[in-house]
């Protein structure tokens, strides 16, 4: 019996060993994902501080990765552009670089807000942005398999 718990210990850990590397390679982000993920990061950080304006100097950091990573994003073409048919595919594109372009506006605006204190109105903006975030991946993103019903 005991012999038989250690096989199967043994066997479940090769198992895991095995299956970890062949997992790590299917969720390889592609270098859009990757400005995705760093504008995400930053955005969040930026939620979390907006309304303390003793934080200005870091959030104004953030809104920089944010506006960098955003202007780097809208030279790649979303996963999902490939799902579109091949007619579409110029529209799908001018609308992503379109909705870019006015998120990258908000940007603007947010950082105008937090070098002038108005954190209430920063506050305003981020709302509206998440707003425009939510649109924007529901329009332009592939959901993620496994996600939950209205989550991407």
């Amino acid at each position: 019996m005991n012999l038989r718990l250690r096989q199967f210990g043994a066997a479940c850990v090769l198992a895991l060993a095995l299956a970890r590397p062949a997992f790590a390679q299917q969720e390889e982000d592609t270098p859009l994902a990757k400005k995705m993920k760093a504008i995400n990061t930053a955005f969040k950080a930026v939620g979390r501080q907006v309304e303390d304006p003793t934080k200005n100097a870091s959030t104004l950091a953030q809104i920089a990765i944010i506006e960098t990573n955003a202007k780097e994003a809208m030279a790649f073409e979303p996963e999902k552009k490939g799902k579109v048919p091949a007619g579409e595919q110029a529209k799908f594109m001018d609308g992503y670089k379109a909705g870019m372009k006015d998120f990258l506006l908000s940007v603007e605006k947010l950082k105008g807000a937090i070098k002038a204190n108005k954190n209430t109105d920063a506050v305003a903006i981020v709302d509206a942005m998440k707003g425009q975030q939510r649109e924007g991946h529901k329009e332009y993103r592939i959901k993620k398999a496994g996600a939950p019903p209205g989550t991407l």
